[in-house]
């Protein structure tokens, strides 16, 4: 973490459930929404890298649209396969309801 907090987007416009990918100084995020909790990692599969926001997301869980690899949405780590872990962003929610993340 480098405390350079850069602003994702509101988070009036990720819901509960949903996923977005943002780009973020030049670095692509995938925003999930898991119970309002907020997370951010690489939009990108460990696998081939293939973008995750082309995948799915049930609320809980990610899939990887290339291979069906899955992932839990709030801690990061594989779940199928279970020997993988996605790349993670701290992130927060400003008391003006923005989400930002510090992509380091």
């Amino acid at each position: 973490m480098t405390g350079q907090w850069q602003e994702a987007m509101a988070l009036d416009d990720l819901w509960e459930g949903e996923m977005e990918g943002v780009e973020i100084g030049g670095k692509k995020v995938l925003l999930v929404n898991v119970d309002g909790e907020i997370r951010a990692y690489e939009n990108r599969c460990p696998h081939q890298a293939w973008a995750l926001d082309e995948g799915d997301f049930d609320g809980r869980e990610i899939t990887c649209v290339r291979h069906m690899w899955v992932f839990d949405a709030l801690e990061g780590h594989g779940v199928n396969p279970d020997n993988c872990r996605l790349s993670g962003f701290p992130c927060r929610v400003s008391e003006d309801g923005m989400i930002l993340v510090d992509v380091g």
